[in-house]
């Protein structure tokens, strides 16, 4: 199982590497929802089923998606949790922000 250190943007913008966005988001569109204490992101087949876009942030190939409509107010910046959940098809990241980072 993989696990991630994502940053949340204070606009509402989550940053992920161009790996995990090619892995598990092949299509580039996903849906986000609140789950517990964590955010849900399931891949869409694409555009037309409607959904989320993943940007394309740099060269590499590392994406961002505008998660501010989704999120609860006040939900603060900073690096956040993440790992593949195979049994339900979707990223699981923790709500609150950790205070490891990478540089």
């Amino acid at each position: 199982m993989a696990n991630w250190l994502l940053e949340l943007t204070t606009h509402g913008y989550l940053h992920m590497p161009a790996v995990l966005a090619e892995r598990y988001f092949p299509s580039g569109v996903l849906v986000a929802f609140l789950r517990d204490n964590e955010i849900w992101l399931a891949p869409l087949r694409g555009p037309a089923a409607g959904g989320l876009l993943l940007k394309q942030r740099n060269a590499r190939g590392d994406r961002s998606v505008l998660l501010s409509e989704v999120l609860p107010p006040p939900t603060p910046p900073g690096y956040r949790r993440a790992v593949w959940d195979e049994e339900h098809g979707v990223l699981r990241i923790a709500r609150d922000p950790t205070l490891e980072h990478t540089s």
